[in-house]
């Protein structure tokens, strides 16, 4: 099967080690990161959500109107928005973006953070209103005619849009979560599952627990499987722990310099985390710092489990070959956000994609040459589940 590699689109150059530069939207620095990519071998970005940070639905838009072939993966909480508008919106840009739009959906894992927006439903609560919203979403994408709508969380009449997306039926419905809920949702609605990078035994689990929720649903297909890291690359393993080490120093010494925002009532946003994803990642962190072939947690754990954050560290090819063990699990699109963000982007996509692609390529040929080396036996073939070493 392809591998798709999904990375960042930053508004501002600033990260967990480094303040930013210049404004929260930094329009070319927006560009000039999102054109990275494009030209390093990245087939997608995430725009993605904070309360207070800069829309990103028009930064999307932006960027669409002014790249080729980069895809879009816009991130979106339900709590912001009707559904109707929302719909309206998304079909636009796909429009503009001429079919390359993805919607992932958060349903959000922090009180406080959604409270920031007036969102005052608890956990269960905005699960369920997000599968209500996706729902509708998707309604509205692929109905020519007005229909009613009385649900638990929306209400309207005789709504149709006047606006329809460029793919058809419509564009694909991300979707992400740890939790027995989030399962459920996803696992009901998503077309691809987002999973932070854990090591491969819990990944696996992860990935049962999806593959049974989509049936638990009734469906007979399942979603593919997204997961992500930070990786940190270097020319050598003893050079690219140097780096790995000097990282989590710079999101210790930020942290402990107060430069991570905090809440009114004092609780830092690095407190302990509600969202089950977040509980995982320091659970495992707590666990063991190296996991599998090049996990490492202490950048999770530095962060207190805060969103992707699991890294995974070593040469291109160290790192190349762990991705290719997640792509054994049956992952096909991985997500990589360093911690320089446009430097470290050029840099996986010129050393680590090419590796992968080429070894993804070469296992996709020898199975479909034995595919149809048993085909031509008339016999029947079903490959094993690779053995991870």
């Amino acid at each position: 099967m392809p591998v798709e590699f999904l990375g960042i689109a930053a508004t501002n150059d600033g990260s967990e080690t480094t303040a930013r530069s210049g404004a929260a939207f930094d329009k070319e620095y927006t560009l000039r990161l999102a054109r990275a990519h494009e030209d390093h071998g990245w087939d997608r970005v995430l725009f993605a959500y904070g309360s207070g940070s800069p829309d990103p639905a028009p930064a999307a838009a932006y960027i669409a109107s002014r790249l080729d072939r980069l895809q879009i993966l816009l991130a979106h909480r339900p709590n912001v928005s009707y559904p109707t508008y929302a719909a309206k919106t998304f079909a636009t840009l796909d429009r503009i973006s001429e079919g390359r739009l993805t919607v992932h959906f958060i349903t959000g894992g922090n009180d406080h953070e959604q409270g920031r927006e007036g969102d005052t439903l608890t956990k269960d609560e905005r699960y369920a209103r997000t599968r209500e919203y996706i729902r509708i979403v998707k309604k509205i994408w692929t109905t020519r005619e007005a229909f009613d709508h009385e649900g638990e969380h929306y209400r309207f009449r005789d709504f149709v849009s006047d606006v329809f997306p460029v793919q058809q039926p419509r564009p694909n419905v991300s979707f992400g979560g740890s939790s027995p809920a989030a399962y459920a949702a996803g696992g009901a609605e998503a077309d691809i599952y987002c999973l932070w990078g854990e090591p491969l035994a819990k990944t696996a689990e992860q990935i049962e627990a999806v593959r049974v929720a989509a049936g638990a649903a009734g469906r007979t297909d399942v979603p593919r499987i997204q997961v992500a890291f930070r990786p940190i690359i270097a020319p050598t393993e003893e050079l690219a722990w140097e780096k790995a080490h000097r990282t989590v120093g710079a999101i210790k010494q930020r942290r402990q310099a107060g430069l991570v925002r905090q809440h009114r009532n004092g609780i830092p946003e690095v407190g302990v985390p509600q969202n089950t994803g977040s509980q995982r990642l320091l659970a495992i962190a707590e666990a063991g710092e190296r996991y599998d072939r090049a996990l490492w947690t202490p950048t999770a754990a530095a962060t207190g489990g805060a969103g992707n954050s699991n890294a995974l560290v070593g040469t291109p090819e160290t790192v190349a070959r762990a991705l290719l063990d997640y792509y054994d699990l049956g992952i096909d699109i991985l997500s990589a956000r360093g911690y320089d963000l446009l430097d470290d982007a050029v840099d996986f996509g010129r050393y680590v994609i090419p590796l992968v692609r080429e070894e993804v390529a070469k296992r996709d040929a020898e199975r479909n040459a034995e595919r149809d080396a048993a085909h031509a036996a008339g016999g029947s073939h079903h490959p094993l589940t690779a053995v991870l070493g």
